[in-house]
């Protein structure tokens, strides 16, 4: 295949062929001749070229928050007794974006590394490739591709705060035997049971043995648990949001949730679009939830109403967040009716604008650009750390 400047040259050199051939002047012919013959010879040059080259892609982490850094790194080996010529890797990334990677001519099964970094500004799934190699002739006259590596993923989960958790409340888990905190829950001396690794344990209570058996990282779980149960609702209407302040919303539900896991307790994400993962605990489940919200997205359709009766129903119990949109000022009401079956119910509204600021309802909490949904949160929850209803 010929290049921008390969087309140039053809064109170039047949115009002087005819030029000079029109007007009998033999070295505008013979200049002609030699850049068409120059054309020809790249374009078979690499069309006969043959390539044996071995290309690994890896990302590193393969899951990040959003604003971590991200990195591909790869391996490309000549599996040829030749040497290869000057390589170019194009990874396209995302849409409109291609990383680009020259590469030095591979010995004999020569291999080399090289990496870049991947965009993780916003949430969800990041596409990686096909990634294409490209060989040109010396003069850049032709060039041809062939597929180097396939497609990778990477998930950028939403962007999280450092904040505090949700308050425990009286009966959490009657399942776990205790309405109440046990103070030998974390320090005791009696054996209880294995549980999966969560983000904040100590390694010291790693249980290798099992851990290699199950393939999964396992903590050593020292008397009775005492798990909270906290739930968080998550309004995904287009009618309520906008498209900043969901953004925000999904990352303060992250990282609400992640400080739930963090104190063990069993989590639940509950979207007007549908989703409700039920209650769970360990490092799978968290990464389930953060999976969803790394993907979720404004829709049209959706009910809070629904979910509301839905939950009182369910008569699960613990503490409640209800992360709400600007415009759904009309919907705190019915949230807070939830405190029968929730004994603590916090009502987060992100609000974009004057006019959603002025329409507030006791009861809640406003988020805008103003101060950081981390500040406003910390600064509640240090205040009334066993608060029901604001």
């Amino acid at each position: 295949m010929l290049t921008t400047t390969g087309w140039g040259v053809a064109v170039g050199s047949m115009a002087l062929v005819v030029v000079g051939r029109m007007l009998g002047i033999f070295e505008l012919f013979l200049l002609g001749a030699g850049g068409s013959a120059l054309v020809v010879a790249a374009a078979v040059r690499v069309a006969t070229l043959r390539l044996r080259v071995e290309v690994t892609r890896e990302l590193h982490p393969a899951r990040v928050h959003a604003g971590t850094p991200s990195r591909v790194e790869l391996r490309v080996r000549n599996r040829s007794d030749r040497r290869t010529p000057v390589l170019t890797l194009r990874d396209p990334v995302g849409r409109g974006r291609t990383a680009r990677v020259v590469l030095a001519p591979l010995g004999r099964v020569e291999a080399v590394r090289a990496a870049y970094r991947l965009p993780t500004e916003r949430r969800g799934l990041l596409r990686v490739g096909p990634m294409a190699i490209e060989v040109r002739d010396p003069f850049g006259l032709a060039s041809s591709a062939t597929e180097g590596a396939g497609v990778t993923e990477l998930t950028v989960w939403p962007a999280v705060d450092d904040v505090l958790p949700l308050p425990h409340t009286t009966g959490d888990d009657p399942l776990a035997g205790a309405d109440h905190p046990n103070a030998l829950a974390s320090h005791g001396d009696d054996f209880y049971a294995l549980r999966p690794y969560v983000v904040g344990d100590d390694l010291r209570r790693v249980h290798w043995k099992s851990s290699a058996r199950s393939q999964e990282l396992l903590v050593r779980q020292d008397e009775m648990p005492w798990q909270g149960r906290a739930t968080v609702i998550l309004d995904s209407r287009r009618g309520s949001h906008s498209e900043e302040s969901f953004e925000r919303a999904v990352s303060a539900a992250a990282s609400v949730i992640l400080a739930c896991a963090r104190r063990h307790f069993l989590v639940r994400l509950v979207t007007t679009a549908g989703d409700d993962t039920q209650f769970g605990a360990g490092g799978a489940h968290v990464e389930n939830l953060l999976e969803r919200l790394s993907t979720i997205a404004l829709t049209e359709e959706g009910r809070l109403l629904a979910v509301l009766t839905a939950l009182r129903r369910a008569g699960s119990g613990g503490a409640l967040v209800a992360m709400l949109g600007g415009r759904a000022v009309a919907d705190v009401p019915a949230v807070q009716r939830l405190r029968l079956s929730h004994p603590s119910i916090t009502i987060v509204r992100f609000v974009v604008g004057r006019l959603d600021r002025e329409a507030v309802t006791a009861g809640e909490l406003l988020v805008d650009d103003d101060e950081p949904f981390a500040q406003v949160w910390n600064d509640f929850r240090r205040a009334r750390p066993r608060a029901a209803i604001r």
